[in-house]
């Protein structure tokens, strides 16, 4: 079995080439800035990305033409269940006309239709759990304004992979566990998972601030802000000069740490509470199903930083046991989701919209 799985990001494309289980290539083609600068919209690059790809495998001398299917990042498409989608005609119009969002998660779709072109007519282009995966409960979807609902927008492909993978360890069916999973990067997501559905999350501008993004903010002093800043500014603020950036003047968070330990005090206080959102976020969720949680995980980069893992650790493993799963894990939860679909194991679904 031969997977291709395609992960596009704001500056490179990660690329993996998975075969019988097992990841055999797996390379992250990063583009220069000034080159991107080039193009309007995100959409513009897919031929520029596409010949990218294509030298990578003939340098690696992968055979478009026996692959069993090329999966791609889902991106932003109207809320849809998890799982595998296979690219079609309906997705491929949502993505260049309808999205709202000119995202690069958008051209995952774009790559795998353009490259099974190339390939044969047996091999699936396909998406599997893309961003707008939405599982929410009904209750889950009020936020206390009508006509603003909440909406489930968040790092789905990792913390579903990540809740699957802690499950199958502890030998828990994920199907009929609740687990927590915390993704820790440039933007939080906090997730729970119950029954094999993820029912809730909290999303990164709702929940704890992270690297540098602003999370949840106390509402009626933004819009002091907003009388002095336009919405462009204001969407800059939250998204990439927010959270620990806002007070240390970058989102490295080992810069950080380095610098509480050379005796910063007032970073150490704001390092505290960047740890103590991320734990308080963890047991607001808890409520969600009684406090009855089987495995709480922590992934993402941010993860790696044994200070924020042991910090969340501690003010949460009264709740349950805490794995630690630093780092991202989607280009192993794109092959996998590739193979089940080929294995017959899981279901192709249409899109439609």
């Amino acid at each position: 079995m031969k997977i291709l799985a395609l992960n596009p990001g704001s500056t490179s494309t990660k690329i993996a080439y998975y075969v019988d289980g097992e990841i055999i290539e797996e390379m992250s083609i990063d583009y220069p800035v000034e080159e991107l600068q080039d193009f309007k919209y995100v959409s513009d690059q897919l031929d520029y990305r596409r010949n990218h790809i294509l030298s990578f495998l003939a340098e690696k001398k992968i055979d478009l033409t026996q692959l069993d299917t090329i999966v791609g990042r889902g991106g932003i498409l109207p809320p849809v269940t998890a799982g595998a989608y296979e690219v079609n005609q309906p997705m491929l119009d949502y993505l260049t006309k309808k999205t709202k969002i000119d995202h690069p998660s958008n051209l995952g779709a774009l790559l795998a239709y353009e490259l099974k072109e190339q390939a044969n007519k047996r091999t699936i282009a396909m998406i599997y759990d893309p961003v707008s995966v939405d599982e929410f409960d009904d209750v889950a979807r009020v936020s206390g304004l009508k006509g603003v609902p909440r909406k489930s927008i968040g790092h789905a492909l990792n913390m579903r992979a990540v809740a699957m993978k802690v499950a199958r360890e502890a030998g828990i069916d994920y199907q009929n566990g609740n687990f927590i999973v915390a993704h820790l990067g440039g933007g939080n997501s906090v997730s729970i998972h119950s029954q094999g559905r993820m029912i809730d999350s909290i999303s990164d501008d709702e929940g704890p601030f992270s690297t540098e993004r602003t999370g949840g903010l106390p509402l009626k002093y933004v819009f002091d802000l907003c009388e002095t800043h336009s919405k462009s500014e204001m969407l800059r603020l939250y998204k990439r000069e927010g959270g620990l950036k806002s007070y240390a003047g970058t989102s490295d968070a080992r810069e950080i740490e380095a610098e509480i330990s050379a005796g910063n005090q007032e970073l150490a206080i704001v390092y505290e509470a960047f740890i103590y959102q991320i734990a308080k976020a963890i047991g607001s969720l808890a409520t969600v199903t009684d406090g009855k949680i089987d495995r709480i995980a922590l992934t993402g980069g941010v993860s790696h930083s044994q200070k924020v893992a042991s910090g969340v650790s501690k003010r949460v493993q009264f709740i349950a046991p805490v794995v630690i799963e630093a780092g991202e894990h989607e280009m192993i939860a794109l092959s996998k989701g590739g193979e089940r679909v080929v294995l017959g194991e899981e279901e192709l679904q249409l899109f439609n919209y």
